[in-house]
């Protein structure tokens, strides 16, 4: 059955922004090597260097070509409310050295984020690799403080949002998708995040009742196999007695009138001998305690000569009383070939019987699915209406890892770049702006960075757009829509306007909008076109400048 839904993501009125969703993410959360660089910065009087590091991702994953962005809500509200404890910094003076000096402990007691700048792109955007998600300036101890965290908080929520997404895309737009992952999940916070960044990414609730008191997600549930197994037979239900939804009249014997529809419908399909009768105990009690949100899981015993001939009669039962069920939960067997089966049974019902809309009773099917399945459904015919997902959804089955990285761009004005013999793994140097090129059909073309400093691209403009690394590729765009990509989040002591954060039901309709105007070749689940990235010719030439400069030059002897 549907919960309501508990209303959007609360904010303090104060104009303060809460802590972290998950308590344990304190300035704790990092590696320990950020403390040991942070105390060499200090100890080399280096702590306060202004730095520029770019957060990003070099492949998107599951093979496809596109992700979608999330977390950044969560390292916002981190930054907000960073502050070490006393308890906290005893414990880092414990962990580190024994010759660090006490100055840099006093140091970390007035550490915060009031210096840190924070630009991102809006959180549930469909990004792609290399562009900034982030930019983060500010003190380069504290930055280099903020990187795990940072890190954590944006890799499984972005990795799972896509995930949700791309289940959706496969499923199409029609079908109803729910989140049944939380007990597969890794852990409770593994549950509790993919519950909400499955919500972004499309799917429509989820069975996690604190997820649903967390962030408002809608909450969906039925019963299990449990409960059928549990009931011996109909004698064990005490109170047989219903009242009609508009209030009318009482029927004192629910029992009696769905053991008579059951007979009915056995003598009207004449093929259906005698069902399995705990099994129609659990439905009729069920009913009796939800009756305006009847929903049965019906393959614990058999789903064609007990379940859906069960379910049938205590629907009818409750019809008579106007009541209407919601439908049945497939959890087992061949989804497709089934479907399809309790479809025609629910049309033969309403033609035999004369139940208006009885054969549009919704099939919900469950058990392990992931894309390959639904994309094999698709293909062999089916009748559900919508999917419980769990397992493969929330664990990310098919990518463990989305592998985002951080990396220091810029110190004290100065452009860094990081090299490596795999030309995938250099870094993109600079302080740099980030735009979004859409063209005359309305799907986005390209994105380009540009140095800090370059004009803006323009509508109607023709702009030269190079691949950050390969000399021949290169396209001239003239865009017909211009939109640029990071925005002030956090503007820490300077006065630039910052953007609010959305709330989650707004950021998942701004994921759903920006899955839509995707072009299709980009989005398919097999060989999808690669998105171009690129950056400016001025870039270009200034990469491969400081490229040239940083590599060591061989010698041959």
């Amino acid at each position: 059955m549907e919960a309501k839904e508990n209303g959007e993501n609360k904010k303090p009125s104060s104009g303060a922004i809460d802590g972290p969703t998950n308590p344990m993410v304190t300035p704790l959360l990092t590696d320990l090597y950020q403390f040991t660089m942070a105390y060499a910065y200090w100890k080399a009087g280096k702590h306060q260097e202004r730095a520029v590091f770019d957060l990003y991702f070099r492949k998107s994953p599951f093979g496809g070509e596109y992700t979608v962005f999330a977390g950044l809500e969560e390292c916002i509200r981190f930054i907000a409310n960073f502050k070490l404890t006393e308890e906290e910094i005893d414990f880092v003076r414990q962990s580190l050295s024994s010759s660090c000096e006490d100055g840099f402990f006093d140091y970390l007691r007035g550490v915060d984020c009031s210096d840190v700048e924070v630009y991102a792109i809006p959180e549930g955007t469909v990004v792609f690799p290399k562009v900034p998600l982030m930019r983060v300036e500010g003190p380069i101890a504290v930055v280099q403080l903020l990187e795990t965290p940072f890190v954590n908080l944006i890799n499984y929520a972005s990795l799972v949002s896509t995930n949700a997404a791309r289940h959706r895309h496969v499923a199409g737009k029609s079908k109803t998708l729910l989140e049944f992952g939380l007990r597969r999940a890794q852990g409770p916070d593994g549950g509790i995040g993919a519950s909400k960044y499955c919500y972004i990414g499309g799917f429509d609730a989820t069975s996690n009742v604190a997820a649903g008191k967390l962030f408002g997600i809608p909450l969906r549930g039925t019963h299990s196999h449990a409960f059928v197994s549990s009931y011996m037979n109909l004698d064990e239900i005490s109170d047989k007695s219903l009242r009609r939804k508009d209030g009318s009249s009482t029927c004192d014997d629910f029992v009696i009138e769905v053991q008579t529809w059951l007979s009915k419908i056995q003598l009207s399909n004449g093929v259906f001998g005698e069902t399995n009768q705990s099994e129609l105990a659990a439905f009729t009690s069920y009913a009796l305690a939800f009756p305006d949100n009847f929903l049965a899981l019906v393959d614990t015993y058999d789903v064609i000569r007990s379940g859906i001939p069960n379910f049938c009669a205590v629907a009818l039962a409750l019809s008579d009383l106007g009541y209407k069920a919601v439908g049945i939960r497939l959890d087992s067997g061949d989804l497709a070939y089934l479907s399809c089966e309790v479809r025609k049974f629910f049309r033969n019902i309403e033609k035999e019987f004369g139940v208006p809309e009885f054969g549009k009773l919704a099939i919900t099917a469950s058990n392990d699915l992931n894309e390959e399945t639904l994309d094999a459904l698709n293909k062999q015919g089916h009748e559900v209406d919508a999917y419980g997902i769990g397992t493969y959804l929330v664990t990310c089955y098919a990518q463990a890892a989305l592998g985002v990285v951080f990396k220091l761009v810029e110190i004290n004005n100065q452009p860094r770049i990081k090299l490596s013999e795999d030309v995938s793994k250099v870094s993109i140097p600079c302080k740099k702006r980030c735009y979004r090129l859409y063209g005359k059909e309305g799907y986005p073309l390209v994105d380009i960075m540009t140095g800090e400093n370059e004009a803006p691209p323009k509508v109607g403009e023709r702009i030269l757009c190079r691949h950050p690394f390969q000399e021949s590729k290169r396209a001239y765009v003239v865009p017909q829509k211009v939109e640029e990509l990071l925005r002030c989040y956090w503007p820490g002591n300077s006065d630039k306007k910052k953007d609010s954060l959305p709330a989650l039901r707004d950021i998942r309709e701004r994921c759903i909008k920006q899955l839509e105007i995707m072009r299709p070749d980009h989005m398919r689940r097999l060989n999808p076109t690669p998105y171009k990235v690129s950056v400016s010719a001025k870039l270009y030439d200034f990469i491969h400048f400081l490229w040239l400069n940083e590599a060591p030059v061989g010698e041959l002897q």
